[in-house]
């Protein structure tokens, strides 16, 4: 038997994506859906307050989880929050840290955008929590938002947020997946074996919640339902074949203020071109990860790192390489994006990858501890 364990750049035909991407959502195989539209579920949560607060709780999260995973990949739950006076309050304090954050010369680097196209606050889960603490609690405490994300990921998920701003005249994203692996270079999604390529739409949801209402000429979100099912999806967004497809076949939901989109980290998706006049199309974007991301033991790598640089280049090549693996810090992330954006690339430079890097340009050891100092300091972890 032959193993075939990896994706590459041509793994998977555009007929298996076609014949995927075909298919339709069924009405009846939902049970707590308001209706169903261009393939994609819509909930009318205030009409689902027993649901989610009472014994049928289990069911409803079960049919998020089979529609996310199994199914069209994506959810719409209409007045996710809510609560507008809380949306306004979160609003002011969004535009007020983007007022301050250019003034300082912000403005790094985007995913699957040119920077500066639009307007984003990184890491906007502790800064609007440091502006205001009780609207922030409003803002989070909306039981939906926390239903969708155990749903999919379990208890004790990990919240975080950035919030974007389309202009009117912004243009659209290029079609993509998102993190885990979609936020890495094909070199690199191409080193992970098949399985991890699965495990990776399971350890995060993508989500937003609409801070105005959004017609289509706004922009709002281009989704391909079931595309996440494409085992080799996250080297093949790339490829100009499966970008013509998802061009020819995506859709668009129209959201008003309060309204949530939640999906698959793995649907192939883009923000849309902001066409209308007047919209400044406010989205706060919630990445929400699962608990089980973490290692067993908090380990001091970049003090081991420090240690062991000076007899790094007594080794051979392929021992250096398995005692870097062992000893860096081989991702990028989480880090600080508003100090170490992802320039030149989709992720920052990693600890592996700078101590890579400086022992191929001969720095000392004095210079490799100061270089990665700064870089950790760019962290901010």
């Amino acid at each position: 038997m032959k193993h075939t364990g990896y994706f590459s750049r041509d793994s998977g035909t555009l007929a298996e994506f076609e014949a995927l991407t075909a298919q339709s959502l069924d009405p009846s195989d939902l049970s707590f859906a308001d209706r169903v539209d261009k393939n994609v579920p819509v909930y009318d949560i205030s009409a689902l307050g027993e649901v989610l607060n009472g014994p049928r709780r289990p069911e409803l999260l079960a049919e998020w989880a089979w529609v996310l995973g199994q199914s069209a990949g994506v959810v719409v739950l209409k007045q996710a929050q809510p609560d507008h006076a809380a949306i306004d309050a979160a609003s002011e304090v969004f535009n007020r840290i983007i007022a301050e954050e250019a003034a300082q010369g912000g403005g790094g680097a985007d995913h699957f955008a040119a920077a500066g196209a639009n307007s984003r606050i990184w890491n906007v889960l502790e800064k609007h929590c440091k502006a205001d603490p009780a609207g922030y609690a409003a803002y989070y405490g909306a039981p939906a938002v926390a239903a969708v994300s155990e749903a999919w990921l379990g208890p004790d998920f990990q919240m975080t947020a950035q919030v974007n701003v389309v202009r009117p005249g912004g243009q659209a994203q290029t079609a993509h997946r998102d993190y885990h692996l979609g936020f890495q270079t094909a070199e690199v999604a191409a080193k992970f074996p098949a399985h991890v390529h699965a495990l990776s739409q399971v350890m995060t949801l993508q989500g937003a919640i609409a801070h105005c209402d959004m017609p289509v000429e706004s922009g709002p979100t281009k989704l391909l339902p079931f595309s996440q099912m494409f085992a080799a999806g996250y080297m093949a967004y790339r490829r100009p074949e499966f970008a013509a497809h998802f061009e020819a076949h995506c859709v668009q939901m129209p959201l008003e203020k309060g309204d949530g989109l939640f999906f698959n980290p793995a649907l192939f998706h883009a923000a849309g071109a902001n066409t209308s006049e007047d919209i400044h199309r406010m989205a706060n974007l919630l990445q929400v990860s699962s608990a089980f991301g973490r290692a067993m033991e908090s380990v001091d790598r970049a003090g081991m790192s420090k240690l062991i640089y000076p007899v790094l280049p007594d080794l051979a090549e392929d021992r250096r390489e398995a005692a870097i693996a062992c000893t860096a810090e081989g991702y990028a992330f989480p880090t600080n994006l508003d100090t170490d954006p992802p320039v030149g690339g989709l992720a920052p430079e990693s600890m592996a990858a700078l101590l890579r890097r400086a022992l191929a340009e001969g720095m000392d050891a004095e210079t490799f501890a100061a270089a990665l100092d700064a870089q950790i300091a760019r962290r901010g972890l």
